[in-house]
């Protein structure tokens, strides 16, 4: 092959990390091979030593590569036939180079996806733990960034874990698509030979076989079912990542990102900049790309492999790179953080936030929801024509709107209006208290 087009081509130099699920692939196709006669004891024998031989090799670092064979699959069966002779190129039989790279992969994300999950859960207890911590704080909540309501801060976080709840469901789901041996449907159309596929799922851990040939080495269903999986996970890390950057500007100043996790400026020495939350909010961006480069390659491919489908390994090692590490740093940067309980209280004591329960107290006198909402509306800009807060309105001066108020606009309180809220899901404290023990529960 042209110089230039075997570089071009080689996928050597990204595919070289699949080495441990192609030896473990290739040891059970060998010990099939040697089951059903199709080798003997004794080559069967040899070829699973000499692939140990060359597992030790590579875990070294002292295999010797070569660029001119395009691959991690072909420079390990070149090794295996110097190293066992002519009789290692009987490994290949009742295989294609297809089927084995569906195969490697698939044993690859399996474990990945294990991962995966086991560190979604260690960011779930993280945030878990600073719920119970400060489960008493009330902070505003909000909608378009504007304050909102009151909401308990234990309310707010635990919004995060069941964001990742649903994360953890989704890479737990696609794991039944990943685990689906595709070995023994050779190029395309199948294999001549009396092969027990059964036999090689029960080795590598498959719960299912493909069941058609065609679509066994040409899917790359599951390579884009992670990228899913992986850029809503992300974007989820993503939106955590905001608020606490914004969280941790002067401008709220809700919580200080401990300088584990912070940078300073090459210029300011006053700097405490949210570098790891604003990294993992930018590496968003290559997890989309990779999904979005992977269903292009797909779009138009005929049946069944192709070589534009060498394209899914570096965006797919990509993701799982950028996932695992994004998980990896939050967990310590949550337990780092430090709440600034004072000043989400001083927030909360904005009594704008209790708007919506001044129409409340309307709506439990009589007062159809929609004529409260008006009416609330025109109290909330008559105060602030007067620069005075809803406590600093007289009750008069409340009977002058609705002649339904009544001193009990006077008691109206941030603590008052989240205990006010009860129902499954809401931000009470007695709600909220069932929401840890789920988690809990659940982490259990």
């Amino acid at each position: 092959m042209n110089e230039r087009a075997l570089s071009y081509t080689s996928s050597l130099p990204f595919d070289r990390r699949l080495y441990p699920y192609d030896i473990q692939g290739s040891i059970a196709h060998a010990q099939m091979l040697q089951k059903q006669g199709i080798i003997s004891q004794e080559e069967g024998k040899k070829i699973v030593a000499g692939l140990l031989e060359i597992k030790e090799e590579l875990e070294r670092g002292d295999f010797p590569l070569r660029p001119e064979l395009e691959d991690i699959h072909m420079n390990i069966e070149a090794r295996l036939i110097q190293k066992v002779g002519a009789i290692g190129g009987k490994l290949h039989t009742a295989r294609s180079r297809n089927d084995q790279v569906s195969l490697d992969l698939r044993l690859f994300l399996k474990e990945k996806i294990s991962e995966v999950i086991a560190r979604v859960r260690e960011l779930q207890r993280a945030i878990v733990d600073r719920a119970e911590e400060n489960k008493q704080v009330i902070l505003p909540g909000y909608t378009h960034l504007q304050r909102a309501q009151p909401v308990l801060f234990a309310h707010h976080f635990l919004a995060y874990f069941e964001m990742l709840l649903r994360d953890e469901e989704r890479f737990k789901d696609s794991l039944k698509r990943v685990d689906v041996l595709p070995l023994g449907s050779g190029a395309l159309a199948g294999v001549p030979y009396p092969i027990d596929r059964e036999f090689v799922a029960q080795i590598l851990g498959f719960s299912h076989l493909s069941q058609n040939s065609l679509d066994a080495v040409s899917d790359r269903d599951f390579v884009i079912e992670f990228e899913v999986c992986s850029s809503i996970l992300m974007m989820h890390l993503s939106r955590l990542c905001e608020e606490l950057i914004l969280w941790s500007s002067s401008e709220f100043g809700f919580v200080e990102v401990s300088p584990s996790f912070a940078g300073g400026s090459s210029i300011m020495p006053q700097k405490r900049n949210p570098d790891v939350a604003e990294l993992c909010r930018g590496k968003v961006g290559r997890v989309y790309g990779s999904l979005i480069a992977m269903l292009t390659v797909m779009k138009s491919l005929p049946l069944s492999y192709n070589k534009d489908m060498q394209e899914d390994k570096e965006g797919l090692f990509d993701t799982v790179d950028t996932v695992l590490g994004s998980l990896n740093i939050m967990p310590g940067m949550i337990r780092e953080l430090r709440v600034n309980k004072q000043k989400m209280k001083e927030a909360s004591q904005d009594d704008r936030l209790l708007a919506t329960d001044l129409a409340d107290l309307l709506v439990r006198r009589g007062v159809p929801f929609r004529e409260a909402h008006q009416i609330v509306r025109r109290v909330v800009e008559f105060a602030h024509s007067e620069k005075r807060g809803f406590k600093e309105v007289s009750l008069e001066e409340y009977k002058s709107f609705c002649e339904l108020f009544d001193e009990e606009v006077k008691s109206l309180s941030p603590s008052a209006s989240v205990s006010l809220r009860d129902e499954v899901g809401g931000t009470s404290p007695g709600q909220v208290e069932y929401q840890l023990k789920r988690a809990r529960e659940h982490l259990r």
